[in-house]
């Protein structure tokens, strides 16, 4: 009944504000081109209103998570023509707010005192206010500047309602649509699920901001504003207050000599820092949450807020995309096309000919293009018509990095149209698979895993010796089961004699790698001669067990 509920209102603020004028009617089947002309919002006045307000306003009453979808599309003006993106701007921080005293009350519900003595001034007016919480000013009594956070009253509510309807909706796809199983609908609503009730706890968003601050510590590129844990709930986020202007107010930053390419050039480089090194990337990165610290004009730095939808990537998704992404900027399509189906992305029957050559078909024309003159819009529709024909499989896991990255070329396109991504972004993959796959990336690599491999490695010969015991005890004795019992113990022994053997061989190795590199022999230095004294006898020991 409550999505039924949900879906009628959905239709209602459908019909009420004429969204019907947004869909290409004329170039819809017969049978849906007749069913749309007789619909009945037909009955429903037009709104004076220009479209793009029409839009956001729907949009609004819709609740978080069409106000979510509004922000998206806000940042694509190849999507949409310029007055609806206009409009939608407003849907980043300037959502109809909820009364002050509501935010009072949650405040000191959530902290145990009255407002009053938590601190010394705050500001009934919020600062802004957005599709799940709203931000108000205020004073701490040691005199620091704060914003305090407050997540909107009933919001759980509201977003159980919609994601009960997306699951709805995302099943019939799934059962009913012919691309269904290919897209994964079911599973990008439950990664949408499981990210946006992240989103509704603020503790998690304070210690998403953590993190990210510790990653950026002393950076040029980007500064994170300090939590005060002492402050923050689950409800409540109290963070110090930034000061710069607002990512999308371009006017401004050319008024404050701000060096726009290397300021969109910066973005791009703080995504891909975020995917590649850290692999924790702030996910909601729309202008409503990116300000600029202007105090040195011609070497800007980003400020970032609203921390609430964060991502990460596994190593192996990470590896396939850097390798896919690099192998796509220099133009080898083939090596793309095997990726894709190395990684799983497409059947392995695929013909890597075919794939290749269709590839190149979609991605050669955007090449050695500024954003300005890229079509997006085309382009995306052309790579879409392509999975479809190859059964490329949409990859839940991505879908917030794809979400992340429209943000970012978004903004790359309003800061400076004459960007050229792909030399911007190029040298920075290249660089950092150098580093993962290169002496330095072993001598990491080592260092993170030896530690474990040695902590883990004796109690191998005991395992196979409790799996032998076992299979005595559960298992008749017959001779043929004797024999068996005996071969057994004979490659337990074998095994036990590899493993010594091995276990010194990785050791000598990774020796032998640490001292060839300069951070490596400060290393090998830093240990004491007792503990070479002691790993020699070891060694020993474990070659006089592998005769």
């Amino acid at each position: 009944m409550t999505r039924l509920q949900r879906l009628f209102r959905i239709a209602w603020v459908f019909c009420r504000y004429r969204l019907d004028t947004f869909l290409p009617i004329a170039e819809l089947p017969a049978p849906l081109k007749v069913f749309f002309l007789l619909a009945p919002w037909h009955l429903f006045p037009k709104p004076k209103l220009d479209r793009g307000d029409r839009l956001r306003l729907a949009l609004e009453e819709l609740g978080p998570v069409f106000v979510k979808f509004g922000q998206i599309l806000s940042t694509r003006r190849d999507l949409l023509p310029d007055d609806m993106a206009e409009s939608l701007k407003n849907l980043q921080d300037r959502v109809p707010p909820f009364p002050s005293d509501e935010a009072r009350g949650i405040i000191e519900t959530s902290l145990g005192a009255p407002v009053s003595e938590l601190f010394a001034e705050f500001s009934p007016d919020p600062l802004a206010s957005a599709s799940v919480a709203q931000v108000h000013a205020a004073t701490l009594l040691n005199g620091q500047k704060v914003v305090v956070k407050v997540l909107r009253p009933g919001i759980e509510r509201v977003i159980r309602q919609d994601l009960a309807l997306m699951y709805l909706m995302a099943g019939l796809l799934e059962k009913y649509w012919s691309e269904g199983k290919r897209l994964h609908p079911v599973e990008v609503v439950a990664d949408y699920d499981a990210t946006i009730h992240d989103e509704l706890d603020l503790q998690r968003e304070a210690a998403n901001a953590s993190q990210l601050r510790r990653n950026f510590e002393n950076s040029s590129l980007i500064y994170i504003p300090f939590i005060d844990w002492d402050y923050t709930r689950k409800s409540v986020l109290v963070m110090e207050r930034i000061h710069g202007i607002p990512i999308a107010d371009t006017t401004a930053l050319k008024a404050a000599g701000v060096d726009m390419k290397v300021l969109a050039e910066k973005g791009v480089e703080i995504f891909f820092t975020q995917v590649f090194r850290d692999s924790f990337f702030h996910a909601d990165m729309h202008p409503g949450n990116i300000f600029v610290d202007t105090s040195n004009p011609s070497d800007p730095r980003y400020i970032a807020i609203d921390f609430g939808i964060v991502g990460t990537l596994a190593p192996d998704d990470q590896s396939y995309l850097a390798r896919n992404l690099l192998a796509f900027f220099r133009r080898d399509y083939r090596q793309v096309a095997q990726l894709h189906i190395q990684s799983g992305w497409v059947p392995p029957d695929t013909p890597v000919n075919q794939f290749e050559a269709a590839i190149r078909t979609v991605c050669e024309p955007i090449f050695e293009k500024p954003l300005k003159d890229i079509s997006f819009g085309h382009f995306l529709l052309r790579l879409f018509q392509t999975a479809r024909r190859f059964n490329m499989e949409v990859q839940p896991q991505l879908v917030l990095l794809q979400k992340t990255l429209l943000n970012v070329e978004g903004l790359g396109r309003q800061l400076y149209p004459d960007l050229d991504l792909w030399s911007t972004a190029q040298p920075y993959l290249e660089t950092w698979m150098r580093k993962r796959i290169g002496p330095s990336g072993l001598i990491k690599s080592l260092q993170s895993h030896l530690p474990s491999w040695l902590e883990q490695s004796p109690e191998m010969p005991q395992l196979v010796h409790d799996a032998l015991l076992q299979l005595r005890q559960a298992g008749p004795t017959e001779p043929q089961n004797r024999a068996t019992l005996e071969l057994l113990r004979e490659q337990q022994v074998r095994t036990e004699r590899r493993w010594r053997r091995a276990t010194l061989a990785v050791l000598l190795i990774a020796g032998g790698v640490l001292g060839t590199q300069p951070d490596g022999q400060q290393w090998l230095e830093s240990v004491p001669a007792w503990s070479w004294a002691l790993f020699a006898i070891a060694g020993g020991i474990m070659l006089r067990g592998s005769r």
